[in-house]
């Protein structure tokens, strides 16, 4: 079987230090002088670990250098690599590489991004071939990602073993990165990709919208805000089920990015890892975090600015997660996720957490770290 296998090198730097996505030259040499650094091909690595047991029968064709070329390597594949190395890399780059892996006749597409890399691949070879998405954006709103990189492989390997599965026609979204930075989510439909189907591997597309549900966010935002500890700082998680807390402390929010609070006022807005790493230093801290919509996650999706190294600073045990039974309701009895990129983080929190749902109600809920 053969399996193509690309990587978008620098998706998901934005992330972590506050840019909520990577897409253009000018926002990635911002990111690189927060202090940003290429994470995605660690994530394409857990992927294609899995494979390794079948490496004499799986042939990668993949790029050159850090687009995949490098990863096949060092995990002990012999991959043909077509293309050039290039300093730098970009859409046209994912675009070329498609095509001409489609032209080498491969079966399955294995690729590292986020929406904007889905949406390149998707450009390039529409529904010719199923594909499968690694996770390392800092947008995943389409449904052709798995729910963690090592999901990722499994699904490869079971479909390039030729194990039965349904392939699935799944959406493309992609959402406008500007817009975004201004706190505004405008979520564009591109088309449809092929995906081998696994329903607990791979990621449901984010639902959105809170209408009707005023009332329990209300409830919630009092007692968080009633339950506010003096000295105590708080770490304010993105997104329209937090963002009543702050206006009922009348504060400036920060509705796709994050806040701190300390003593209920506003200490900073906003902030990357650096920042709150560097606050962590002088205070306790807590941190506020919502579920996703339809795919669970609290950590490791539009808020990797909270990142692992954080979360170990400020304890599991001082994690508050609010959510509406609605929101929970949507996730059916799926569990909520965890994937931070460190395999110890995510681990700490397998178990059960309360999640408060309304003034006077929590919940118990299962979690999974991925």
């Amino acid at each position: 079987m053969k399996l193509g296998f690309i990587v978008n090198p620098i998706a998901g730097m934005g992330g972590k230090v506050g840019l909520k996505g990577t897409d253009g030259a000018e926002v990635l040499k911002r990111a690189i002088e927060l202090g940003a650094y290429p994470e995605a091909g660690i994530k394409a690595k857990k992927a294609l670990e899995v494979l390794v047991p079948y490496k004499e029968q799986i042939e990668i064709i993949t790029s050159p250098g850090s687009m995949g070329e490098e990863i096949s390597k060092e995990v002990g594949f012999k991959p043909i690599v077509i293309g050039k190395i290039k300093d730098t890399t970009g859409p046209k780059d994912t675009e070329m590489a498609a095509k001409e892996m489609i032209h080498k006749g491969i079966d399955l597409l294995l690729f590292a991004g986020g929406d904007g890399t889905a949406r390149n691949i998707y450009n390039a070879i529409g529904n010719k071939i199923p594909v499968i998405g690694i996770p390392a954006g800092v947008k995943i709103h389409s449904g052709v990602y798995a729910n963690h990189p090592r999901a990722a492989g499994e699904i490869a390997l079971k479909y390039l073993k030729g194990e039965e599965m349904d392939v699935k026609e799944v959406e493309v979204m992609d959402i406008d990165e500007e817009a975004f930075r201004e706190g505004i989510v405008t979520a564009k439909l591109y088309g449809y990709m092929k995906v081998p189907f696994e329903p607990d591997l791979i990621q449901n597309q984010k639902s959105g919208g809170i209408e009707g549900e005023e009332a329990a966010l209300d409830g919630i935002s009092d007692r968080i805000i009633e339950d506010m500890e003096e000295d105590v700082l708080y770490i304010i998680g993105s997104g329209t089920t937090t963002r009543p807390i702050m206006e009922k402390l009348g504060l400036p929010n920060t509705l796709l990015g994050i806040d701190l609070v300390k003593n209920k006022k506003l200490v900073a807005s906003d902030v990357n890892e650096k920042e709150i790493l560097q606050y962590l230093k002088d205070n306790k801290a807590k941190i506020i975090v919502t579920v996703i919509g339809g795919q669970g996650y609290i950590f490791g999706r539009g808020n990797q600015q909270i990142s692992a190294q954080v979360i170990k600073k400020v304890g599991k045990e001082n994690v508050i997660i609010i959510a509406t039974k609605k929101k929970l309701m949507s996730l059916g009895r799926r569990p909520l996720l965890v994937d931070t990129g460190d395999d110890e983080v995510n681990k700490m929190f397998n178990g059960y957490m309360r999640v408060r749902t309304s003034y006077t109600e929590e919940v118990v809920h299962m979690v999974k770290g991925l």
